[in-house]
């Protein structure tokens, strides 16, 4: 007679932390599994438990390095080939979604290329949050849960109480989640109209709506070097905006974005954890994900609903 499924999570090395506060939350112990590189940089993974016939949960964001995709991908191999019933890929942060279609020519839709990549390794199931484009739900030919910073991230500004609040979106692709915080904190809707003339380089051009004496929160997925997002409040600033806040998924932070936040007129931005902390930096704020991901993780198991975790503006207009 087989023994029924057990739940087992298990972590990469590409946000242990948040793996742990994961498994508290849930109630589960962190899975045993070995990771090391060979002197040339190749990694090599051996889960150091049973997990045959177990639903198997790994835990790995897919910032950069590429190693840290590269991982996940062989985690998700050696779990098949152990025989795991169920392999679930739980991606806090999806690297590579801003590549999601054909914007220039000869270029790679990458972000179809890694959905590929992660199906074809054996993973049955794949849970993430706030991806870049919604719709790259779509790339993969197995069922994936979007989750939404927003549950978190909304309660936060809501406990500040912030007077003569407006909500703003740093480009036209964040109109739609800019909207459903504006909806959630009765505040007015802003966007910024930017042009990019090179990658990671921002011009803002235009504040579409009244900011003059208003406190404003700009809300995006991600903030990489933090180009657009210190010129949105330098825009919002020139526009009469008095305090501006900031609310962000995911802290990639990379090259000089923590320089560029520290000198910025920005009072204070919130973030979650789906990217471990590379430097500290005065004006951001941790929120932790991991009782939003223990949900998830729990609820799949147990084949119930987590369509309540998917905190979404349900206006469709």
């Amino acid at each position: 007679m087989a023994r029924p499924s057990e739940l087992k999570v298990f972590s990469g090395r590409s946000n242990r932390p948040l793996a742990e506060k994961i498994c508290e939350d849930a109630g589960v112990p962190l899975g045993k599994v070995d990771i090391e590189n060979f002197s040339d940089g190749e990694i090599w993974a051996k889960y150091s438990e049973n997990i045959r016939g177990d639903d198997v949960y790994i835990i790995q964001p897919t910032h950069p390095p590429a190693d840290n995709l590269i991982e996940l991908l062989i985690l998700i191999d050696a779990a098949r080939r152990a025989s795991a019933r169920r392999v679930t890929a739980v991606i806090p942060y999806f690297g590579y979604a801003r590549q999601d279609r054909k914007d220039q020519p000869r270029v790679s839709i990458t972000a179809k290329l890694v959905a590929n990549l992660i199906t074809r390794a054996g993973a049955d199931r794949v849970i993430t949050m706030d991806l870049h484009a919604p719709q790259i739900q779509g790339f993969f030919d197995i069922p994936l849960d979007h989750l939404y910073a927003s549950a978190i991230l909304v309660d936060y500004f809501r406990k500040k109480n912030i007077a003569n609040l407006a909500v703003a979106s740093p480009d036209v692709g964040g109109i739609k989640m800019a909207r459903s915080y504006a909806k959630r904190l009765d505040a007015d809707l802003i966007l910024i109209d930017k042009r990019r003339p090179k990658p990671n380089e921002v011009e803002i051009m235009n504040v579409i709506g009244n900011v003059n004496g208003k406190n404003v929160l700009i809300v995006d997925d991600l903030i990489d070097t933090a180009g657009t997002f210190v010129n949105a409040v330098k825009a919002l600033k020139e526009s009469g905006a008095k305090e501006i806040y900031g609310a962000c998924t995911h802290p990639i932070l990379s090259g000089k974005a923590i320089e560029r936040i520290t000198n910025s007129e920005v009072t204070s931005i919130v973030v979650t954890d789906s990217i471990p902390v590379r430097k500290e930096c005065s004006k951001i704020d941790y929120r932790s994900a991991s009782r939003l991901f223990a949900e998830a993780i729990i609820r799949t198991h147990n084949n119930k609903s987590i369509s309540s975790l998917f905190d979404v503006d349900k206006d469709k207009n």
